[in-house]
């Protein structure tokens, strides 16, 4: 046996071993397991190291020491906790690695985001292009701009090269050069770049204005190490507002103390926000810690995406009667996982806990007999808002009825738009991406009060036919989608002349399904007052 698969082969029993005993850890339970679980265990690991060595030995091809780390790291590990549930997992050393940045939301690099696209002439039939540089960083400061295609990194041509191979070439310790070299369209030779490396910071809140006068609205990526201060400067920026709109959607989650941090912006001192059970471990309340005189009514927005420490905030304000929430159903992730630091820097995210709303809703929704894909992708119809027979009934704090077990359902649906094949094929083809470098290279730049006219939108019409092999439409085509072409060509014009958060803007400002939160805003007001008037009725009734 290879010595790289000795030490894959002994991370595994360690890491089966931690599974075994990662709760007794936890509770400084240390007494010895009896003598039949450590036989049992034992006869596992027996079983299985006598069929990875069969493996090994009697496999068709060559087990390589990649093809080894693979079986085990991809394969066995995974395959055993995605039996438990699933959202159990593991990390190899690189995914935990990324795993820990992603919680800090930073690192050291040039501050860019890429991403590969079709080239025939490259070696493995892809290019990596620049969607967009981070705004403050070394790249954004050096003039780099969406679209520019990486040619090299300090010499050495990215030509076959995947995006993740060329991001880690780019990152570094601080402080230290690198040299790019790009080609941009319009230019007559490659571009090249001496940056800096520093500190790149990933907001989480990366958009934060009034929508409308008096109106906030903000949204929240996910939930790391720096959101619930974030959510915190975005207010100070508002000042005195009649309103807020909380955008959640396509949130993922994240860490759970900044997830109660966020709430505790909103609510009350002392009020409930999340409360956690397991099996092996003492139940946890989490509470307002300091506390909100905050008035202004607040309507959350959230979709099918929208996952769990978003749907901790989301089902807290919703049982507060503090926010109304609107949208689709979101996806009911209510299982806690504690993060174990196994051997050789890999990390086991075991589920220890269940979420549970303020008023006690069960976050998660069922995944018995169900398959992953499924899971994550097939949606079970009864827990749609129009049909809410199979959930579980509570009560806000005001008595309004909220249903449970399946996600945070939403006070009021918003459905989301639909697009057609002709929008789909625009978007595969990186349409507006490509004209926006178009655009900028025939006319130079484009100033804040631009407007994509008709006069635009013909040039949009012929670079579609332009392109190899043209991109095929009709004028019914255009005219059926013709805001949210105009819409799409401003947003990637200003994402590439003043940055990504112009660019989002631009989008934010149009999307309907912002607009349609927004009118519900004296509906939320009304939460405040039907609230009002709940408690002052049950305290006449408590002092007969």
């Amino acid at each position: 046996m290879a010595p790289r698969t000795r030490r894959a082969l002994f991370s595994l029993t360690v890491f089966l071993a931690t599974c075994a005993v990662a709760g007794s850890f936890i509770n400084q339970r240390v007494a010895a397991q009896s003598a039949t679980d450590e036989s049992t265990l034992r006869d596992s690991l027996h079983n299985f190291t006598n069929v990875y060595s069969l493996v090994e030995q009697n496999y068709a091809d060559k087990m390589t020491p990649d093809k080894a780390d693979k079986a085990i790291y991809d394969g066995a590990i995974p395959g055993m906790l995605h039996v438990l549930d699933p959202h159990s997992n593991f990390y190899d050393p690189k995914a935990y690695a990324q795993m820990r940045e992603d919680q800090h939301g930073r690192y050291y690099g040039v501050g860019m985001t890429i991403q590969p696209q079709p080239d025939s002439a490259a070696k493995n039939g892809m290019k990596i292009v620049v969607l967009y540089p981070f705004e403050g960083t070394p790249s954004y400061k050096a003039g780099i701009r969406p679209g520019d295609v990486i040619l090299a990194v300090d010499g050495k041509s990215t030509d076959g090269m995947d995006s993740a191979a060329v991001a880690s070439m780019l990152k570094g310790p601080r402080n230290t050069h690198v040299l790019v070299t790009m080609k941009r369209e319009g230019a007559p030779k490659p571009l090249e770049f001496d940056l800096v490396r520093d500190e790149v910071s990933r907001p989480s809140v990366d958009l934060a204005f009034l929508i409308k006068p008096g109106i906030g609205y903000m949204h929240v990526t996910n939930f790391m190490e720096t959101t619930s201060r974030e959510v915190g400067d975005a207010l100070d920026k508002f000042g005195n507002i009649n309103g807020l709109v909380i955008d959640l959607r396509g949130n993922p989650g994240g860490l759970l103390n900044e997830a109660v941090n966020m709430s505790d912006k909103f609510l009350q001192k002392g009020q409930i926000v999340v409360s956690q059970r397991g099996r092996a471990f003492p139940d946890q309340v989490y509470r307002a810690a300091h506390g909100s005189d905050t008035k202004y009514p607040i309507v959350v927005l959230v979709n099918r995406n929208t996952a769990s420490a978003a749907e901790i905030v989301s089902g807290a304000l919703q049982d507060h009667d503090r926010a109304l929430i609107v949208g689709e159903t979101t996806f009911g992730k209510g299982l806690v996982q504690t993060v174990f630091q196994t051997s050789d820097n890999t990390g086991l995210a075991l589920t220890t806990y269940h979420y549970y709303t303020p008023s006690g809703r069960l976050i998660q929704r069922n995944y018995s007999n169900v398959s992953l894909y499924d899971y994550y992708y097939v949606r079970d119809p009864s827990i749609k808002p129009k049909d809410k027979s199979n959930l579980e009934v509570k009560l806000t704090d005001s008595g309004r009825t909220v249903y449970g077990g399946g996600g945070i359902t939403p006070d009021e649906a918003i459905d989301n738009p639909k697009t057609n094949r002709f929008q789909d094929s625009l978007v595969q083809h990186y349409a507006f991406f490509n004209f926006s470098k178009h655009y900028l290279a025939v006319h130079g730049s484009v100033s804040k009060d631009f407007v994509a006219d008709d006069g635009v939108l013909q040039e949009f019409k012929a670079f579609l036919k332009s392109q190899d092999p043209p991109i095929e439409y009709t004028d019914q085509d255009i005219a059926g989608v013709q805001d949210w072409l105009k819409t799409n060509i401003k947003s990637d014009l200003f994402t590439s002349q003043f940055g990504q958060l112009e660019g989002l803007k631009v989008r934010a400002e149009w999307d309907p399904q912002i607009a349609k939160a927004i009118t519900y805003i004296p509906e939320a007001q009304s939460l405040q007052e039907h609230l009002k008037l709940a408690l002052a009725q049950r305290n006449t009734a408590a002092n007969r």
